[in-house]
């Protein structure tokens, strides 16, 4: 599986794919994502490190906690991902456009 494959695998839940938009604002801590979700702080901390193991998150420590953020690499897997196919649409509708032009 590829590393997009991976991290579109790891938001296709709905919880985590609520972390992992939460985390776009900054750097929380699993104390503060748990807040406004209706699982447990275990259970946010289990989401957590599948977003971690797909490479979308990444965890620093401040004090005594762990503090969770968005990884910039694994954004950009996933957006090299998305670009191939509007590099492919992109040739396409010129290509589709071009014949339209020369048939009339």
């Amino acid at each position: 599986m590829t590393n997009a494959s991976v991290a579109f695998t790891a938001l296709s839940d709905p919880t985590r794919r609520a972390i992992f938009e939460g985390l776009a604002d900054g750097p929380r801590s699993v104390a503060e994502i748990s807040r406004g979700l209706p699982v447990s702080r275990p259970a946010v901390s289990q989401h957590l490190r599948v977003l971690k193991d797909a490479g979308l998150v990444f965890a620093r420590p401040q004090g005594t906690r762990q503090l969770y953020q968005v990884d910039p690499s694994g954004i950009e897997e996933v957006r090299r991902y998305f670009d191939q196919f509007w590099g492919r649409a992109l040739a396409a509708f010129k290509k589709t456009a071009e014949r339209q032009q020369e048939e009339r």
